[in-house]
């Protein structure tokens, strides 16, 4: 077992270690008189109470009551134990440690174990740069990077190497070294197999991942040949000591001083895209490692951008434009509320990921892209709309429900009524049916996740069937009065039902009334037998007592003006068929972009005059009669 560290090491180490140097590597501090201020990166707050004053070499949170030096920071922020945090900082800072012997008994274990892996990753990624750049074999991974559009300076910037066919080079190399065969297996560098202790990566083209202090801690690489025998096109090291997926974002450490001191977070799917917005100027860039954009990854970034209450600065999401990316985007919004800062997307119209659009639009089209960037949550309301068939009212109505939900998203609540407006311009309603809908949700919202209206982005259910509704409902007069009409006046209703259809009735009571009235045809004179006829001739009782009463309820008529006013309930129940006409018109029209869409614009402005010059004359004919 190594023994105890000197004590005049230990404070050696202390002062050559300033404190706010060692934070700053995971939040970002601004100067607040004698002190440095940020989030603090042991519990979720809104507004900076994280304090850190070099001139004593310590820290302190005024909300969780987090305190310490900087071996206490490195401890809780890393989970290392303090010999691990002393060695660690002692490398950095290039001081050689001396232990003291004779320690007692106890469980063997080497506490320099993360040194050492960070020194075994460290020759890793320069023994794979190397072989990159010199070994024959690594001519395919060197075009693979051209082909890509980067160059010679793009791929030592990223560090980017190349690991041997053989499968056993980076071993020997390491070996060399000193590394044990522990040491390389349980850094995820080497693996055991029945031919012994063989390399991870066998002919890939390799990215280093590392933490936002420089030190590599795993590596991600791509298949370049067909009989790899790992099967995907990417693959990352397997979790480690000192790798997690879930707390690390590819780039980060040369994007993070650009996004504390830009306060803008760009985050990209994959390496060449992040390598392509380095180059194309987009310094902010940074990648998940083979999974999701999580609740760590917001962590992160949140110490770096000082995000808080304030709304300060933006995280900008790229999803490739298909439907994985999509589904990418709303798992983003299902996160959202990790920030305080505003979230947006870019999404390239054409589903280009930044480095594709690089390559065939060059540095100026990325740089675009960000700068086009919308709010998350109108991206989202975009693929909310589209599970709706916005031609029909009450799909307006269901999709407007939905669409309020989103407005939960919103840091800037004087944004919500330009959304609101936003909502009824897309769907096609007035702004009042929308500012309607968000006071019925906003006690609903209240019991629920913010994020709860865009939680998937699979498909919506079918929602249920709409409960019946009696024929006798107040909305349903005027069709009971047109067949009212119809029915007892059949001789006088005659001359005025040519341009009468089923599609004039909208409750299905009345729609099957009509087109019994229309197989059985109507008589121009009166017929004692013709209701008896369309009673024998339906389908249900039900349906034969609906016929009796339109046959004898009273029709609001006298005997003097029966022909006006059956001529008038006819034209009335045409005159709400043209109403609804109208306003799907209307509504289609303002969900159309008269600039983008002019032709159609234009053909469904046309149509629009057409109606309502048939509105205004049968209004008048029926004033008339």
């Amino acid at each position: 077992m190594a023994g105890r560290i000197k004590d005049e090491d230990i404070q050696l180490v202390r002062e050559r270690a300033r404190i706010d140097e060692v934070i700053e590597q995971y939040v970002t501090l601004r100067r607040s008189g004698s002190a440095q201020v940020g989030l603090c990166p042991f519990h979720d707050e809104k507004s900076p109470s994280f304090n850190v004053r070099t001139a004593q070499g310590f820290y302190h949170c005024f909300g969780c009551g987090a305190s310490g030096d900087v071996f206490t920071f490195l401890r809780e922020i890393e989970g290392l134990g303090f010999v691990e945090s002393v060695e660690r900082l002692a490398a950095k800072y290039g001081i050689q440690l001396r232990y003291e012997e004779g320690q007692a008994p106890g469980p063997r274990r080497d506490p320099r174990q993360r040194q050492r892996l960070l020194e075994a990753h460290r020759l890793a990624g320069e023994f794979y740069a190397e072989t990159l750049g010199s070994a024959p074999e690594a001519s395919i991974g060197r075009q693979f990077v051209t082909d890509r559009g980067f160059d010679q300076a793009a791929a030592r910037l990223f560090g980017m190497g190349w690991a041997p066919r053989s499968g056993e080079a980076l071993v020997a190399h390491l070996r060399g070294k000193g590394f044990s065969d522990d040491e390389l297996v349980v850094g995820g560098l080497a693996r055991r197999s029945q031919r012994g202790l063989n390399d991870v990566f066998q002919g890939r083209l390799l990215w280093p991942i590392r933490e936002m202090t420089g030190e590599i801690i795993g590596f991600g690489g791509r298949r370049m040949f067909d009989d790899d025998f790992m099967k995907g096109k990417y693959v990352n090291t397997s979790e480690t000591p000192i790798y997690k997926k879930s707390q690390v974002l590819y780039g980060i450490d040369l994007a993070r001083r650009q996004i504390s001191s830009t306060s803008q977070a760009v985050v990209v799917e994959g390496y060449t895209d992040v390598m392509a917005c380095h180059q194309a100027g987009v310094l902010t860039a940074v990648a998940t490692c083979g999974t999701a954009f999580g609740v760590d990854h917001a962590k992160i970034l949140r110490r770096i951008l000082l995000d808080h209450g304030t709304l300060h600065g933006e995280v900008i999401f790229t999803f490739d434009g298909d439907e994985a990316g999509q589904r990418a985007a709303m798992k983003a919004f299902e996160g959202d509320q990790a920030f305080q800062a505003q979230t947006y997307v870019a999404v390239e119209p054409r589903g280009m990921d930044p480095c594709d659009l690089r390559l065939a639009d060059g540095d100026a089209a990325v740089r675009d892209l960000v700068a086009s960037r919308v709010p998350l949550y109108r991206f989202v309301l975009e693929n909310l709309l589209e599970r709706y068939d916005l031609d029909r009212a009450d799909q307006r109505i269901d999709a407007v429900r939905e669409a309020v939900g989103l407005t939960s998203a919103i840091r800037d609540r004087s944004k919500v009524e330009e959304f609101l407006r936003e909502i009824a311009s897309r769907v096609g309603v007035e702004v009042d049916v929308v500012r309607s809908e968000l006071r019925r949700h906003r006690p609903a919202a209240a019991r629920t996740s913010p994020s709860t209206a865009a939680a998937s982005a699979e498909p919506a259910p079918e929602a249920p069937a709409a409960p019946f509704v009696s024929f006798g409902a107040p909305q349903f007069a005027p069709e009971r009065e047109a067949l009212k009409a119809v029915v007892q006046f059949p001789h006088l209703a005659k001359a005025h039902l040519a341009d009468v259809h089923e599609n004039d009735f909208t409750h299905p009571v009345a729609q099957e009334l009509w087109r019994r009235i229309a197989a059985e045809g109507v008589p121009a004179a009166p017929d004692a037998g013709w209701v008896p006829r369309l009673s024998d001739g339906l389908a249900s009782d039900d349906l034969r007592r609906v016929l009796a009463v339109a046959a004898v309820e009273p029709l609001a008529t006298s005997e003097a003006a029966t022909g006006a006013v059956v001529a008038s309930t006819i034209v009335a129940l045409q005159l709400l068929t043209l109403e609804r006409a109208i306003t799907d018109l209307k509504s289609k029209l303002q969900r159309t972009n008269p600039v983008e869409q002019a032709d159609a614009y234009n053909r469904m402005f046309g149509e629009l005059i057409a109606l309502e010059q048939q509105k205004r004359e049968m209004r008048e004919r029926s004033l008339g009669d």
